[in-house]
């Protein structure tokens, strides 16, 4: 934002976002006059052109609450036009997250992001990687009858996932691919027939589609994550189970984005070596 030191130039500047401010919400100088609590005159002569006058500190805040507007965006010293709750209610949201495959907030949050690097740390095994067998025992608990018809729905989107113009960087714990293979914890009860063949699909995933496709494994012992993903610079998305907590404000995407990075710094498992390492899971699955 350019900085402005003269008086005549933040005055035009006033005067020019006021009258905006004003048509965009169809109020007259008198109304404004009666919110501000001022004389309508007092409003004419802010508006005059060539007019050199500022009105006081409480006559811009009572002006930018009647607007609807920021008192700093009034004045030049913002060059966005929302108050700072307005702001922090765009920039940060909460929706639920139904306990289905791809839902049309995921996708749309990945269509939206088609052409960016997407991070993610999955709460489980990532859903675009599983086999349609590991996506039935996984969600046929909570979505018994209709459990075929939301894997078929969703299988366009894992596809259009898969094949967009997004890089995946995908962070595991080294203890969540352990335990799958163990089928042990989350996977107790998991066959070992089903297991192979999921690891079996993940190795041949690492194999083809990297580098577009690079999986990397931390250890839990010496950092951690919550299930995030990060779609560009365009928005984070925290998983808290029945919700998403989704983030779009530039600092909060830019922080979370290096915690991400520094998984993959931290990583025991670099994307070249995954592939290794779960072959090695396989063979001792039994």
């Amino acid at each position: 934002m350019q900085t402005i030191h003269d008086r005549r130039d933040r005055a035009t500047l006033f005067r020019s976002r006021l009258a905006a401010a004003m048509a965009d919400q169809a109020m007259s100088q008198a109304a404004l006059a009666r919110a501000v609590g001022v004389d309508r005159s007092t409003i004419s002569q802010l508006l005059a052109p060539n007019s050199t006058r500022l009105p006081n500190a409480q006559a811009v805040a009572e002006a930018a609450l009647a607007l609807s507007v920021s008192a700093d965006w009034l004045l030049g010293l913002s060059e966005q036009p929302q108050s700072g709750a307005d702001l922090l209610a765009a920039s940060m949201t909460m929706t639920e997250a139904p306990r289905a495959l791809v839902d049309e907030q995921i996708f749309n949050w990945h269509r939206e992001a088609a052409g960016y690097k997407i991070r993610h740390v999955p709460a489980t095994l990532p859903d675009m990687l599983k086999t349609r067998a590991m996506l039935e025992w996984e969600y046929d608990p909570h979505l018994g009858r209709t459990t075929a018809q939301a894997i078929g729905a969703s299988e366009d989107r894992l596809d259009w996932m898969r094949a967009a113009r997004s890089d995946y960087e995908i962070a595991l714990p080294l203890h969540e691919v352990t335990a799958f293979a163990a089928g042990t914890g989350y996977y107790a009860g998991l066959g070992a027939d089903l297991r192979r063949a999921q690891l079996d699909h993940m190795i041949g995933l690492c194999d083809q589609l990297y580098p577009s496709l690079r999986i990397y494994l931390f250890d839990a012992r010496r950092v951690f994550s919550a299930p995030v993903t990060v779609f560009g610079p365009l928005l984070a998305v925290l998983y808290l189970g029945r919700h998403y907590i989704a983030f779009r404000d530039s600092g909060r995407v830019e922080t979370i984005t290096r915690h991400f990075d520094w998984l993959l710094r931290e990583a025991a498992f670099g994307a070249r070596d995954v592939a290794g390492h779960l072959r090695e899971l396989r063979d001792g699955v039994i």
